[in-house]
């Protein structure tokens, strides 16, 4: 199975889990045991299913034949090259690929100017007329072809706003930007782009972002800061001809590469391999250099040889489009897309299964909890009033009396659930206090003050370490209260189940500790990038402020904002049930009352009252099968494996 074919599979394995969904949730409407929490929690998981995205990276320096790779791996079947590919500098500016249906195919396109301002590339995503947009005639590969030479192109600009811009210039040959002698020099003209194109991979949700080289990266902090590290797969690609080169080993180390082992997604391609091909030598010769290429990457990039692939994306594109099955082999492209598939999409897979169980399985059980407790209310009433056959009035009334007293129990029963749900706010407030924005707004503007007002650089750099020591402590904190919360809630649970027979189960865990890391993760970068000595020593402190609050702590506010959204969530989730099932019960005990009552006035026959209950109880247990009948299988589908047989058995 090919990359393309094995991610359609996803793909239509993601479509058959949200029509699973959606049919639950019809069914739950239909059978009048939704209520706008769950209801709201379905939404959102099938925005999030529709929402998915596959990301892949692609990473090199100039003509490694990183765009010609794309083309390869998956625009072949379009009979032509989609992004330019030619000698020389192809792709100028970061430049995403993807498809959203509420747009027109189009080219948008953000100056380089904007880099003038304190907003990352995230933040102009949100001003859409910011961007210069250039429309896409998909029916026209000729004019297609001529509107993406866009990513390419270049302006010409005064030494001083080259630099303003974050390009270093001079004459040296390590320098990427040169002085002209009329004293200009040429810069890319665009900052980023984003390519709207309905391809069917990208319709399916694949977001390929192709990065021009190492200026690039070193110049948008937000592609190592944020859209590589979330990149489902990254692409390393090299050179045969050039193997490892300094420029490759820095982008490497500093932005790829991990230390003490291998990252999940993260490949190696070693690119134009058909340059090795000499007519004069033999196959196996040609496959001992392009070997011995490959060891000499693996030693110096410090990996196994086995995630070196040797390929040459400019002979597979020829043989897919020629369907030249020979040269498409020698290539060695179908190992590449071989690996790729079997490592990205199972994966990807994995996550999103994992994130889908678990919010089905809590709903699921709230539903089996709310219908078996509606089953036992009910069956209560059929076994009170089938003793009450052949009773005398007095039975009657004492049966009355006997629910009313339980009735009576149940409700002084709720001082201590209402005593609860104020512990409960108490305890949410304290929460947000030390995970809100609020705090992390006072932390950042604490910090902007002792930075600007810094006179020696271990100023700064304390005034930095300060920043995320207090930000993981506040993470800390919260979860301690987490801690808290749950315990409460595990032994509310537990003592209404006991006491009066409520199946609520056990409450839904939370962790932030994926909050935690993405701190750590942070600071180390924010450490090997901004707070070194040779920062410190090399850059005004302005222009050191500057950066760490445009390209850090937007990152940490981020992640805080994830973090409270999924805590509001988790309090929403942990209580519902609590609250489902205590309106449940007392409208039970109502019901119950009220049924004796009836009979006790002669209002209704004991028999039809009888026959009554039973039919309604007839339909309980035909909607306990139905809801058995749809969680086996949405289980079905979550637990097969995308291009396998199902993993293990549904039931």
């Amino acid at each position: 199975m090919t990359l393309a074919q094995h991610f359609a599979a996803y793909s239509e394995w993601r479509t058959q889990l949200s029509g699973g969904l959606e049919g639950f949730r019809n069914w739950l409407a239909e059978n009048e045991l939704n209520d706008a929490q769950t209801d709201l929690r379905l939404v959102q998981l099938l925005e999030k299913l529709r929402e998915d995205r596959l990301h892949v990276a692609f990473v090199a320096e100039f003509s490694r034949g990183k765009s010609e790779l794309i083309n390869a791996i998956f625009f072949a079947d379009y009979g032509s090259r989609m992004l330019p590919s030619s000698a020389g500098r192809t792709t100028m500016c970061p430049t995403e690929l993807m498809f959203d249906p509420t747009r027109p195919p189009s080219i948008e396109l953000l100056p380089i100017q904007t880099r003038e301002s304190n907003a990352g590339i995230s933040e102009y995503k949100r001003f859409r007329e910011e961007w210069e947009v250039v429309p896409l005639d998909i029916e026209s590969p000729e004019s297609m072809q001529e509107a993406l030479r866009h990513v390419s192109e270049v302006t010409r600009v005064d030494r001083d706003t080259a630099e303003k811009l974050g390009f270093p210039t001079g004459q040296e040959d390590s320098v990427m930007f040169r002085v002209a002698e009329d004293g200009l020099v040429e810069i890319p003209r665009w900052r980023h782009a984003i390519i709207n194109f309905p391809h069917p991979l990208l319709k399916q949700g694949l977001v390929i972002l192709d990065t021009p080289g190492l200026n690039a990266i070193g110049t948008e902090p937000e592609l190592t800061l944020s859209l590589l590290p979330n990149a489902h797969a990254v692409l390393f690609v090299l050179s045969a001809d050039t193997g490892v080169t300094q420029s490759d080993l820095t982008i490497w180390r500093d932005h790829i590469g991990t230390t003490g082992g291998r990252k999940k997604g993260r490949m190696v391609v070693l690119n134009k391999i058909d340059g090795l091909w000499d007519e004069l030598k033999s196959r196996e010769e040609i496959d001992a250099e392009i070997a011995k290429q490959a060891d000499t990457c693996a030693w110096t990039l410090d990996l196994p040889a086995g995630q070196i692939f040797p390929v040459s994306a400019q002979k597979a594109l020829v043989a897919k489009i020629n369907n030249d099955a020979a040269l498409l082999q020698r290539s060695r492209l179908p190992a590449l897309e071989y690996a790729l598939s079997e490592e990205l999409i199972p994966a990807k897979q994995e996550i999103v299964r994992d994130s889908t169980e678990t919010e089905f399985s809590d709903l699921h059980t709230r539903m089996r909890g709310l219908l078996e407790s509606r089953l036992t209310g009910l069956r209560e009433q059929l076994t009170e009033l089938s003793e009450l056959r052949g009773k005398n009035k007095g039975v009657v009334e004492y049966m009355m009396g006997k629910v009313r007293l339980e009735k009576e129990e149940f409700e002084s029963g709720l001082q201590r659930y209402y005593a609860v749900r104020s512990v409960f706010s108490q305890l949410t407030n304290r929460l947000f206090g030390h995970l809100g924005l609020d705090a992390l707004r006072l932390l950042t503007q604490s910090t902007r003050e002792v930075m600007i007002d810094a006179t020696f650089s271990r100023t700064l750099s304390g005034a930095m370490k300060n920043f995320f020591d207090v930000s993981r402590a506040n993470l800390t904190q919260s979860n301690g209260e987490i801690t808290e919360i749950m315990a409460m809630m595990e032994a509310i649970y537990k003592k209404f189940s006991v006491e009066h027979g409520l199946k609520l189960g056990t409450p839904t865990s939370f962790s932030l500790i994926r909050y935690e890391k993405e701190i750590d993760r942070l600071e180390q970068w924010c450490n090997a990038h901004l707070n070194t000595m040779f920062q410190l020593l090399m850059h005004e402190k302005n222009n050191l402020t500057q950066k760490f609050f445009e390209e850090v702590a937007v990152q940490v506010r981020r992640a805080f904002e994830h973090a409270n959204r999924d805590a509001e969530s988790w309090l929403k989730a942990i209580m519902a049930p609590m609250e489902t099932q205590v309106r449940e019960h007392q409208i039970q005990l109502k019901r119950r009352l009220e049924s004796i009552k009836r009979i006790h006035q002669a209002t209704d026959t004991l028999e039809d009252r009888i026959k009554e209950l039973t039919h309604i109880e007839d339909g309980l247990v035909a909607q306990v099968r139905s809801l058995e009948s749809i969680g086996l299988e949405l289980r079905g589908v979550l637990n097969r494996n995308v291009g396998n047989p199902p993993l293990r058995d549904a039931a």
